[in-house]
């Protein structure tokens, strides 16, 4: 089935089942694999992408839901050379460690401060769910809140 969807601006037709999950059609379909696999069931938040500005895991989207919708992933935050300010925030911390998690971490701390825009570490601890396996909690906060200083 042909489906069209708005990935980081830009229209992309592809033949999927109408229940494939959105982060396979990204990573398989389209060729942007900045998206992880982590889990498969919306649990670790490596997945995590914007579905109309809002964080969403899209390992459990079915494709046929989101035609329509924007969509924005890892490679669409960035504005050409220059990164986004989570991006350099997380560079600045050091936050990566395997970096499996990472492009979903900052995804979901995009969306986070779009809602929060000075969280506190309580707020960061409550809206940050996605997974770390390397454990770098303290830098995340550390990142979100030199972002929110911006």
């Amino acid at each position: 089935m042909a489906i069209t969807l708005n990935v980081n601006g830009q229209d992309y037709t592809v033949d999927a089942e109408p229940d494939t999950p959105l982060l396979w059609v990204i990573r398989d379909s389209i060729g942007m694999t900045g998206t992880k696999f982590g889990c498969g069931i919306s649990q670790c938040g490596a997945c995590t992408v914007h579905v109309d500005g809002v964080a969403q895991r899209s390992c459990q989207i079915p494709v046929r839901i989101i035609e329509g919708r924007q969509i924005t992933t890892i490679e669409g935050i960035s504005d050409g050379d220059n990164l986004h300010p989570v991006q350099e925030a997380w560079i600045e911390e050091d936050v990566p460690a395997c970096g499996w998690c990472q492009s979903g971490q900052i995804m979901a701390a995009i969306s986070l401060l779009a809602r929060n825009s000075n969280p506190s570490d309580a707020d960061i601890d409550a809206e940050m769910t996605n997974i770390c396996r390397c454990g770098t909690y303290n830098q995340i906060r550390a990142a979100i809140h030199r972002a929110a200083a911006g």
